[in-house]
């Protein structure tokens, strides 16, 4: 079993800052993946930013040259540095990890966090 525990979403006003973190735990092989999502009500989740074991990262065009995702792999934990913001970004962020558990090395598993609430007044 994996648990994600996140932290730092908050109320900012258009134009300042905020940094998420996720860290995993758990019986973690390897964390195949790190990112974030983010949910707006009335809207589906979709991708904000991701980052692989292998280095690759990618943005949701509506976040690049503003957010910056970064990884600790000591710590398991992701971060997402949110710049710039915007009254869109307003949604509930979650963490996604996709996993290889100790116990089942062929397998991977996506484990999701509880998602944070990161509201943007203009």
């Amino acid at each position: 079993q994996v648990q994600l525990v996140e932290s730092g979403g908050g109320l900012v006003q258009a134009g300042g800052s905020l940094r998420l973190s996720c860290a995993a735990s758990g019986s973690i092989f390897r964390i195949n993946s790190m990112g974030w999502y983010c949910q707006a009500p009335g809207k589906q989740r979709e991708l904000v930013a991701v980052t692989t074991s292998g280095g690759s990262i990618n943005y949701a065009n509506s976040v690049k040259g503003r957010f910056t995702i970064s990884r600790d792999n000591a710590k398991n934990t992701v971060y997402l540095q949110m710049n710039s913001l915007k009254p869109e970004d307003t949604a509930v962020y979650y963490c996604n990890a996709v996993v290889t558990t100790t116990q089942a090395r062929g397998v991977t598993f996506n484990y999701w966090g509880q998602g944070t609430q990161v509201t943007v007044s203009s």
